[in-house]
Parts: C-alpha cells; structure tokens; sequence
C-alpha cells in the first residue's frame, strides 16, 4: 500500500489545497477520484474513514486525516524539513493560524454559494423532492447548506450575503498582503495561509469574480505568481476548474443574472 492516499475531487477546493500541500512538499500519492454527484463519498467503505461523507481524506500508512486544513498542518507536522509552510517563530505562526482561521470561516463557505448556484444546481433540479431530501439527509456536514439551497437554488438574497463575504476576504487577503510587503501573506516565503485561500481565489477568478479585486492590484500579483510555481499545474489538471468540467459556465458566469438563479 502507498505511504500516501488521497481521496478526493477534482473541482473540490478543499481537496485542491490538500493535493497542492503535497505537491509542495513532493509527495507522491495515490490518489483515488471520488464522483460526488454519484455519491462516492457516501459509500460506506469511504465512510468507514471518512464519517462526515465529504472530501478530501488523506490516508497516512494506513490511518485517516480529515479536514482539509487538519490535513495541511499534519503534512507539515511529519514534512516540516521539507519545503516548510510554517514560520519558525510561534508567535508567526499564530499569525498565520489566525489568517486561516478568517479563510475558513469567510470566504471558504461564501463561494459555495455561487458555485452551487451556477455549476451545481442542475444536478439537485434533476432529483426528485424525495431523492434530495435523502441527499440531504445523508450529509451530517451539508444538510442545512443543502437544505437552504434547495432544488431551485440561492435566492438573490443569500447570493448578496455570499458575494459580500467574498469582498470582506478580499479585502482582507489585500491588507495581509500590504501589511507583509508580499510577495506572499506573510512575506517573502509561501505558507499555509496562501495555500488556504489559493482555491477561494481561483474559483473566483473562474467563475468572472475577479472584479472584487479590482482595486487591490497586490492580489492579481499573488495570483499570477502561484500560478506560476510546479505545484499549482500538478493541483489544477485539466478538470479541476469548474469551466473545464462545465463549458457552459463560461459564458454564463459572464451575466450577472446567472448568479442569482
């Protein structure tokens, strides 16, 4: 068996910041694809190391790490000679704790919204009242995201919420940025907190949000240079991006009423 195993998603941003860390570190996994709209990720062999039904999950010679940012900082706990991601000052790394804290309780949930509205929801519309309520009910981490979505999607009032969100961590990411003098969030070297927010950034950037960067010029800086480092075109193969799975988004995430269906 593989010292490494990851099971995960390609378009999920959460399995893109783990499948990034590795790469970073330049460990060769075995890596396991999981369809979630066919439910791979509830199928009770992947539940039996995964009980809350979602992705990623890193399987570590034999033994389960869940939780995308659990993951990030166990990689770092055994590889931290190797390639680091975390400051060797503590009170650095709160620093950078405190940051992905803020990624993971603003902008990581808010760009859900828009991307279920405009790339997901197809496949909850095609399901019978009782079939999504079954989906529903089968994920202890999503039920109420999923509930409050519905079969017919975001209301306008809940993708304003989520768009608004999605400004604060811009805003935020850009006053890190300033405050460290770049290139990365916390200087001149690559650290967690970048690759937390990494996802956030590109989806927005596929999905024609990158206007909420407009006025923070550091942040297209930031992410032309993570674009440009190995681990990034090993993470984003083709597939990854929710345009390259759905070429209908393309056009459609250019009007402004499709974010709102």
């Amino acid at each position: 068996m593989p010292e490494f195993v990851l099971y995960n998603a390609p378009q999920s941003t959460c399995s893109q910041r783990v499948r990034y860390t590795l790469h970073v570190k330049g460990k060769a996994f075995e890596e396991h694809k999981l369809d979630l709209f066919k439910g791979d990720q509830l199928k009770p062999e992947y539940l039996a190391i995964n009980p809350n039904g979602v992705v990623p999950t890193l399987v570590h010679d034999g033994a389960p790490v869940t939780d995308s940012a659990v993951i990030m900082e166990y990689l770092e706990d055994i590889l931290g000679g190797v390639a680091p991601l975390r400051p060797s000052d503590p009170l650095k790394v709160a620093e950078m704790r405190s940051m992905m804290r803020f990624i993971d309780e603003v902008p990581t949930p808010a760009v859900r919204v828009p991307s279920y509205n405009l790339a997901f929801l197809p496949h909850f519309q095609a399901m019978s009242d009782e079939e999504f309520q079954a989906l529903c009910d089968s994920k202890p981490l999503r039920r109420e995201f999923l509930m409050k979505m519905g079969r017919t999607g975001f209301p306008k009032a809940d993708m304003d919420e989520a768009l608004g969100r999605l400004q604060r961590g811009t805003d935020r990411m850009a006053t890190w940025l300033a405050a460290s003098g770049g290139p990365w969030l916390m200087g001149a070297e690559l650290s967690l907190a970048d690759i937390a927010i990494m996802p956030v950034i590109v989806r927005m950037d596929d999905i024609r949000l990158s206007g909420m960067w407009q006025n923070a010029p550091a942040i297209g800086r930031w992410l032309e240079r993570i674009r440009e480092t190995p681990a990034f075109s090993a993470t984003y193969y083709h597939g990854s991006l929710l345009t390259e799975k759905y070429p209908h988004l393309q056009a459609d995430a250019k009007r402004p009423e499709a974010m709102h269906a």
